[in-house]
């Protein structure tokens, strides 16, 4: 009997690994891509200041190298958020736009959660982490394929580039503002 146990263990074991294979490359993180946070739209101060402590955290749990606004950085991040009520339930709703060296949009994250809130400034501190845990996994994903791609040197095409008001024949981009 306890022979099957350890083999079901050891099978429970291997199925696991399996599992974990498919995933990627063991080891795969975002590490070594740098990414400042620009800016946060749409919430006060006080929420914007608390929600950037809980994505450095959330940046350090994905294992992020998330820099100052002014230091060098591959990407730069900017964020929006909005609230929303319906039928007595508020939401939430993010979008980051991370844009490149060359302050071309490569690529826009964008989901909703509903918060136990009435308002963007009125979110404690749970809502807060679990919006930037949620935001910076799909920062992380976004990283990580991008170094992926990088590492053999075939770089994604920017996902939308920002024209400027002269309309697409104008080829110059806006940069960030």
């Amino acid at each position: 009997m306890a022979g099957m146990k350890r083999a079901g263990l050891l099978a429970a074991l291997v199925l696991t690994a399996a599992l974990g294979a498919c995933q990627g490359p063991l080891g795969e993180s975002p590490e070594g891509v740098p990414v400042a946070l620009e800016s946060i739209d749409g919430a006060p101060a006080p929420i914007r200041t608390a929600l950037v402590d809980e994505l450095t955290n959330a940046a350090t749990d994905r294992k992020v190298d998330l820099v100052g606004a002014s230091a060098q950085a591959r990407y730069r991040v900017r964020g929006y958020l909005s609230s929303s009520t319906e039928d007595g339930e508020t939401k939430v709703a993010y979008v980051w736009d991370v844009f490149d060296s060359q302050k071309r949009r490569a690529k826009r994250l964008a989901g909703s959660s509903p918060v136990p809130a009435s308002s963007i400034s009125t979110l404690d501190k749970a809502a807060l982490a679990k919006l930037a845990q949620a935001s910076m996994d799909e920062i992380a994903e976004f990283l990580t394929a991008s170094k992926s791609e990088t590492a053999s040197e075939t770089p994604a095409a920017p996902e939308t580039a920002i024209q400027t008001a002269a309309g697409p024949s104008d080829d110059s981009v806006v940069a960030m503002q």
